[in-house]
Protein backbone atom coordinates (compact mmCIF):
# COMPACT_ATOMS: atom_id res chain seq x y z
CA UNK A 1 0.00 0.00 0.00
CA UNK A 2 1.82 3.19 -1.28
CA UNK A 3 0.27 6.40 -1.62
CA UNK A 4 1.55 7.05 -5.08
CA UNK A 5 -1.79 5.82 -6.62
CA UNK A 6 -5.23 4.96 -5.18
CA UNK A 7 -5.54 1.40 -4.13
CA UNK A 8 -7.54 -0.92 -5.55
CA UNK A 9 -10.69 -2.40 -3.38
CA UNK A 10 -12.26 -6.15 -3.21
CA UNK A 11 -14.81 -7.24 -1.03
CA UNK A 12 -16.70 -10.58 -0.96
CA UNK A 13 -18.80 -10.80 -4.15
CA UNK A 14 -21.41 -13.35 -2.58
CA UNK A 15 -22.37 -10.41 -0.44
CA UNK A 16 -23.86 -8.46 -3.48
CA UNK A 17 -26.60 -11.41 -3.44
CA UNK A 18 -28.28 -10.08 -0.16
CA UNK A 19 -31.70 -8.29 -1.57
CA UNK A 20 -31.35 -10.30 -4.99
CA UNK A 21 -35.30 -10.19 -5.47
CA UNK A 22 -35.46 -6.25 -4.97
CA UNK A 23 -32.28 -5.49 -6.75
CA UNK A 24 -33.20 -7.64 -9.91
CA UNK A 25 -37.04 -8.27 -9.71
CA UNK A 26 -38.08 -11.43 -11.57
CA UNK A 27 -34.67 -12.75 -12.33
CA UNK A 28 -34.38 -16.39 -11.53
CA UNK A 29 -31.01 -17.15 -11.64
CA UNK A 30 -28.41 -14.54 -10.27
CA UNK A 31 -25.15 -15.37 -12.35
CA UNK A 32 -21.18 -13.78 -11.10
CA UNK A 33 -21.56 -11.26 -13.93
CA UNK A 34 -24.61 -9.51 -12.33
CA UNK A 35 -22.72 -9.73 -8.72
CA UNK A 36 -19.60 -7.87 -10.20
CA UNK A 37 -21.93 -5.65 -11.72
CA UNK A 38 -23.74 -4.74 -8.72
CA UNK A 39 -20.52 -4.47 -6.73
CA UNK A 40 -19.18 -1.79 -9.19
CA UNK A 41 -21.89 0.39 -8.10
CA UNK A 42 -20.41 0.26 -4.32
CA UNK A 43 -17.03 1.74 -5.74
CA UNK A 44 -14.95 -1.19 -5.84
CA UNK A 45 -12.31 -1.38 -8.84
CA UNK A 46 -11.17 -4.34 -8.21
CA UNK A 47 -12.41 -8.62 -7.48
CA UNK A 48 -11.78 -11.80 -6.14
CA UNK A 49 -13.45 -14.51 -7.50
CA UNK A 50 -14.04 -18.06 -5.90
CA UNK A 51 -13.13 -21.56 -7.78
CA UNK A 52 -15.14 -23.87 -8.78
CA UNK A 53 -18.38 -21.44 -7.46
CA UNK A 54 -18.33 -18.35 -9.61
CA UNK A 55 -17.90 -20.16 -13.09
CA UNK A 56 -20.38 -22.69 -12.50
CA UNK A 57 -22.54 -20.45 -14.84
CA UNK A 58 -19.99 -18.22 -16.42
CA UNK A 59 -17.34 -18.51 -18.66
CA UNK A 60 -13.65 -16.88 -17.68
CA UNK A 61 -13.52 -14.94 -21.18
CA UNK A 62 -16.97 -13.27 -20.40
CA UNK A 63 -15.78 -12.55 -16.56
CA UNK A 64 -12.85 -10.59 -17.69
CA UNK A 65 -14.96 -8.52 -20.05
CA UNK A 66 -17.67 -7.96 -17.31
CA UNK A 67 -14.47 -6.72 -15.27
CA UNK A 68 -13.68 -4.11 -17.82
CA UNK A 69 -16.71 -3.31 -18.80
CA UNK A 70 -17.61 -1.98 -15.13
CA UNK A 71 -14.20 -0.81 -14.26
CA UNK A 72 -12.82 -3.42 -12.21
CA UNK A 73 -9.50 -5.55 -12.30
CA UNK A 74 -8.97 -8.85 -11.18
CA UNK A 75 -7.30 -8.69 -7.95
CA UNK A 76 -7.18 -12.45 -8.19
CA UNK A 77 -8.85 -16.21 -7.28
CA UNK A 78 -9.52 -18.14 -3.69
CA UNK A 79 -10.31 -21.88 -3.73
CA UNK A 80 -13.07 -22.50 -2.36
CA UNK A 81 -13.17 -26.66 -0.94
CA UNK A 82 -15.13 -26.27 1.65
CA UNK A 83 -18.33 -25.93 -0.36
CA UNK A 84 -18.33 -29.27 -1.11
CA UNK A 85 -19.36 -31.66 0.92
CA UNK A 86 -16.79 -34.75 -0.48
CA UNK A 87 -13.88 -32.61 1.45
CA UNK A 88 -16.11 -32.36 4.89
CA UNK A 89 -13.06 -34.45 6.34
CA UNK A 90 -10.35 -32.41 4.34
CA UNK A 91 -9.02 -31.47 1.15
CA UNK A 92 -5.38 -31.87 0.91
CA UNK A 93 -5.44 -33.85 4.47
CA UNK A 94 -8.39 -36.05 3.91
CA UNK A 95 -7.94 -39.63 4.97
CA UNK A 96 -9.07 -40.99 1.27
CA UNK A 97 -5.50 -40.41 -1.22
CA UNK A 98 -8.20 -40.08 -4.41
CA UNK A 99 -9.88 -37.33 -2.92
CA UNK A 100 -6.58 -35.50 -1.94
CA UNK A 101 -5.48 -36.16 -5.52
CA UNK A 102 -8.94 -34.28 -6.50
CA UNK A 103 -8.36 -31.59 -4.52
CA UNK A 104 -4.76 -31.00 -6.10
CA UNK A 105 -6.07 -31.43 -9.16
CA UNK A 106 -9.11 -28.93 -9.08
CA UNK A 107 -6.92 -25.92 -7.85
CA UNK A 108 -4.54 -26.64 -10.82
CA UNK A 109 -7.75 -26.00 -13.05
CA UNK A 110 -8.29 -22.80 -10.51
CA UNK A 111 -4.69 -22.11 -11.11
CA UNK A 112 -5.03 -22.71 -15.03
CA UNK A 113 -8.22 -20.32 -15.18
CA UNK A 114 -6.49 -17.79 -12.99
CA UNK A 115 -3.98 -17.97 -15.88
CA UNK A 116 -6.52 -17.31 -18.36
CA UNK A 117 -8.00 -14.40 -17.26
CA UNK A 118 -4.17 -12.67 -16.57
CA UNK A 119 -4.33 -12.76 -13.18
CA UNK A 120 -1.58 -14.06 -10.74
CA UNK A 121 -2.66 -14.66 -7.11
CA UNK A 122 -5.03 -17.70 -5.87
CA UNK A 123 -5.66 -17.40 -1.97
CA UNK A 124 -5.54 -20.65 -0.29
CA UNK A 125 -8.01 -21.08 3.01
CA UNK A 126 -7.73 -24.35 4.28
CA UNK A 127 -10.57 -24.50 6.67
CA UNK A 128 -11.13 -28.30 6.11
CA UNK A 129 -8.35 -29.50 7.08
CA UNK A 130 -8.12 -29.59 10.26
CA UNK A 131 -9.23 -31.77 13.26
CA UNK A 132 -12.25 -32.20 15.89
CA UNK A 133 -11.41 -34.79 18.57
CA UNK A 134 -8.36 -35.99 20.15
CA UNK A 135 -6.49 -39.04 17.74
CA UNK A 136 -9.12 -38.36 15.06
CA UNK A 137 -5.96 -36.88 12.91
CA UNK A 138 -2.67 -38.40 12.34
CA UNK A 139 -0.49 -35.23 12.67
CA UNK A 140 2.66 -35.73 10.99
CA UNK A 141 0.98 -37.54 8.25
CA UNK A 142 -1.51 -34.52 7.76
CA UNK A 143 1.54 -31.96 7.79
CA UNK A 144 3.69 -34.04 5.72
CA UNK A 145 0.69 -34.58 3.11
CA UNK A 146 -0.25 -30.49 3.43
CA UNK A 147 3.41 -29.57 2.21
CA UNK A 148 3.32 -32.21 -0.38
CA UNK A 149 0.57 -30.84 -1.84
CA UNK A 150 1.28 -27.22 -1.73
CA UNK A 151 4.64 -28.13 -3.35
CA UNK A 152 2.27 -29.21 -5.96
CA UNK A 153 0.44 -26.68 -6.58
CA UNK A 154 3.10 -24.25 -6.36
CA UNK A 155 5.30 -26.04 -8.81
CA UNK A 156 1.83 -26.19 -11.59
CA UNK A 157 2.76 -22.49 -12.38
CA UNK A 158 5.62 -20.49 -11.10
CA UNK A 159 4.93 -17.10 -11.97
CA UNK A 160 1.62 -17.69 -10.20
CA UNK A 161 1.45 -16.21 -6.62
CA UNK A 162 -0.10 -18.85 -4.10
CA UNK A 163 -1.18 -16.90 -0.97
CA UNK A 164 -2.07 -19.26 2.36
CA UNK A 165 -4.93 -17.85 4.93
CA UNK A 166 -4.70 -18.84 7.99
CA UNK A 167 -7.35 -18.89 10.71
CA UNK A 168 -7.45 -20.87 13.80
CA UNK A 169 -10.41 -22.53 13.35
CA UNK A 170 -13.73 -23.15 11.02
CA UNK A 171 -15.36 -25.20 10.48
CA UNK A 172 -13.04 -28.43 11.75
CA UNK A 173 -12.34 -27.23 15.75
CA UNK A 174 -8.61 -26.90 14.97
CA UNK A 175 -6.95 -26.29 11.79
CA UNK A 176 -3.70 -26.87 10.75
CA UNK A 177 -2.61 -23.25 9.58
CA UNK A 178 -3.99 -21.86 12.46
CA UNK A 179 -1.94 -18.43 13.00
CA UNK A 180 1.20 -16.88 11.60
CA UNK A 181 4.00 -18.33 13.19
CA UNK A 182 2.78 -22.01 12.03
CA UNK A 183 1.94 -20.39 8.62
CA UNK A 184 5.42 -19.55 8.35
CA UNK A 185 6.78 -22.97 9.03
CA UNK A 186 4.70 -24.10 6.09
CA UNK A 187 5.91 -21.80 3.77
CA UNK A 188 9.73 -22.43 4.78
CA UNK A 189 9.47 -26.13 4.31
CA UNK A 190 7.42 -25.38 0.59
CA UNK A 191 10.37 -23.55 -0.19
CA UNK A 192 8.96 -21.76 -3.25
CA UNK A 193 9.07 -18.28 -4.20
CA UNK A 194 5.50 -17.63 -5.56
CA UNK A 195 4.47 -18.73 -1.94
CA UNK A 196 3.19 -16.09 0.51
CA UNK A 197 -0.06 -15.15 3.10
CA UNK A 198 -2.73 -13.68 3.09
CA UNK A 199 -3.46 -11.75 6.49
CA UNK A 200 -7.59 -11.50 7.01
CA UNK A 201 -7.63 -8.69 10.22
CA UNK A 202 -10.53 -10.59 11.94
CA UNK A 203 -8.63 -14.18 11.64
CA UNK A 204 -5.57 -12.49 13.53
CA UNK A 205 -7.63 -11.15 16.04
CA UNK A 206 -8.98 -14.50 16.03
CA UNK A 207 -5.81 -15.95 16.87
CA UNK A 208 -4.68 -13.90 19.35
CA UNK A 209 -2.58 -11.80 17.54
CA UNK A 210 -1.96 -7.80 17.01
CA UNK A 211 -2.16 -7.31 13.41
CA UNK A 212 0.61 -4.97 12.82
CA UNK A 213 3.04 -7.42 14.21
CA UNK A 214 1.62 -10.13 11.99
CA UNK A 215 2.41 -8.52 9.01
CA UNK A 216 6.17 -7.62 10.00
CA UNK A 217 6.93 -10.87 11.04
CA UNK A 218 5.27 -12.20 7.62
CA UNK A 219 7.16 -9.28 5.82
CA UNK A 220 10.78 -10.50 7.13
CA UNK A 221 10.30 -14.41 6.76
CA UNK A 222 7.90 -14.47 3.13
CA UNK A 223 6.05 -12.05 1.35
CA UNK A 224 2.59 -10.67 2.40
CA UNK A 225 0.31 -11.56 -0.96
CA UNK A 226 -2.80 -10.07 0.05
CA UNK A 227 -4.84 -8.00 3.04
CA UNK A 228 -8.39 -8.52 4.02
CA UNK A 229 -10.00 -6.08 6.14
CA UNK A 230 -13.09 -6.42 7.99
CA UNK A 231 -13.55 -6.40 12.27
CA UNK A 232 -14.48 -8.36 15.03
CA UNK A 233 -14.35 -8.95 18.86
CA UNK A 234 -11.68 -11.51 18.45
CA UNK A 235 -13.95 -14.37 19.77
CA UNK A 236 -14.91 -15.68 16.17
CA UNK A 237 -15.03 -13.92 12.41
CA UNK A 238 -17.45 -11.25 13.02
CA UNK A 239 -16.66 -10.31 9.61
CA UNK A 240 -18.16 -6.49 11.01
CA UNK A 241 -17.02 -3.60 8.75
CA UNK A 242 -13.30 -1.89 8.99
CA UNK A 243 -12.59 0.42 12.06
CA UNK A 244 -15.78 -0.62 13.71
CA UNK A 245 -14.08 -2.50 16.51
CA UNK A 246 -10.23 -1.34 16.33
CA UNK A 247 -9.57 1.62 14.16
CA UNK A 248 -6.21 2.11 16.26
CA UNK A 249 -5.27 -1.59 15.63
CA UNK A 250 -6.24 -0.71 11.60
CA UNK A 251 -4.12 1.90 11.55
CA UNK A 252 -1.32 0.58 12.77
CA UNK A 253 -1.73 -2.12 10.15
CA UNK A 254 -2.37 0.19 7.83
CA UNK A 255 1.21 2.10 8.74
CA UNK A 256 3.16 -1.33 8.62
CA UNK A 257 1.64 -2.20 5.07
CA UNK A 258 3.35 0.99 4.06
CA UNK A 259 6.25 0.98 5.85
CA UNK A 260 6.45 -2.70 3.96
CA UNK A 261 5.80 -1.35 0.71
CA UNK A 262 2.45 -3.19 0.21
CA UNK A 263 0.43 -2.52 -3.11
CA UNK A 264 -2.04 -4.93 -3.56
CA UNK A 265 -5.46 -4.88 -3.56
CA UNK A 266 -7.34 -4.21 0.49
CA UNK A 267 -10.36 -6.56 0.38
CA UNK A 268 -13.19 -6.35 2.49
CA UNK A 269 -14.03 -9.73 3.74
CA UNK A 270 -17.08 -8.39 5.36
CA UNK A 271 -20.45 -9.94 6.29
CA UNK A 272 -23.78 -7.55 5.91
CA UNK A 273 -25.47 -10.58 5.70
CA UNK A 274 -25.06 -11.13 9.59
CA UNK A 275 -27.00 -7.86 10.10
CA UNK A 276 -29.42 -8.06 6.62
CA UNK A 277 -27.38 -4.62 5.92
CA UNK A 278 -27.41 -2.81 2.54
CA UNK A 279 -23.99 -4.56 0.76
CA UNK A 280 -23.62 -1.71 -1.30
CA UNK A 281 -23.90 0.98 1.46
CA UNK A 282 -22.00 -1.68 3.58
CA UNK A 283 -19.11 -1.55 0.98
CA UNK A 284 -19.23 1.85 0.01
CA UNK A 285 -18.72 2.71 3.62
CA UNK A 286 -15.58 0.48 4.16
CA UNK A 287 -13.90 2.73 1.22
CA UNK A 288 -14.53 5.31 3.13
CA UNK A 289 -13.62 4.76 6.32
CA UNK A 290 -10.25 3.28 4.66
CA UNK A 291 -9.88 6.18 3.15
CA UNK A 292 -9.70 8.06 6.09
CA UNK A 293 -7.79 5.52 7.80
CA UNK A 294 -5.14 5.45 5.13
CA UNK A 295 -4.70 9.53 5.51
CA UNK A 296 -3.94 9.25 8.85
CA UNK A 297 -1.61 6.06 8.61
CA UNK A 298 0.08 8.76 5.61
CA UNK A 299 0.58 11.33 9.01
CA UNK A 300 1.69 8.57 11.28
CA UNK A 301 4.34 6.58 9.03
CA UNK A 302 7.12 9.14 9.25
CA UNK A 303 6.11 10.80 12.03
CA UNK A 304 9.31 11.74 14.10
CA UNK A 305 8.26 11.81 17.56
CA UNK A 306 6.27 9.26 17.55
CA UNK A 307 8.97 7.01 16.04
CA UNK A 308 10.62 8.69 18.91
CA UNK A 309 7.95 7.48 21.16
CA UNK A 310 7.64 4.04 20.22
CA UNK A 311 11.88 3.66 20.52
CA UNK A 312 11.19 4.37 24.21
CA UNK A 313 7.94 1.97 24.84
CA UNK A 314 6.37 5.38 26.20
CA UNK A 315 2.73 4.27 25.53
CA UNK A 316 0.85 7.70 26.53
CA UNK A 317 2.57 10.08 24.61
CA UNK A 318 2.34 7.18 21.35
CA UNK A 319 -1.55 7.41 22.47
CA UNK A 320 -1.52 10.85 22.59
CA UNK A 321 -0.34 11.23 19.15
CA UNK A 322 -2.47 8.38 17.60
CA UNK A 323 -5.51 9.62 18.93
CA UNK A 324 -4.37 13.06 18.34
CA UNK A 325 -4.41 12.08 14.34
CA UNK A 326 -7.65 10.17 14.58
CA UNK A 327 -9.72 12.43 16.21
CA UNK A 328 -8.19 15.83 15.37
Amino acid sequence: MTNAQPPRFAARLNAFKIGAAAYWPGKNTITTADLLARAATAGLNAADLNYPDHFEKDRPGDLVRVLDDNGMVLNGMAMRYYTDPGYKLGAFTHPDPSVRRAAIDETKRGLDVLAEMGGNLMTLWMGQDGFDYSFQMDYARAWGETIEAMIEVADHNPDLDIALEYKPNEPRAFALMPDAATTLLAIKEIGRDNTGVTLDFAHVLYADEMPAFAAALVARHSRILGVHLNDGYGKWDNGLMVGAVHPIQTVELLVELARIGYDGALYFDTFPDHSGLDPVEEARTNVEVVERLRRVATRLVDNADLQAAIARQDAPRTMRLVQAAILP
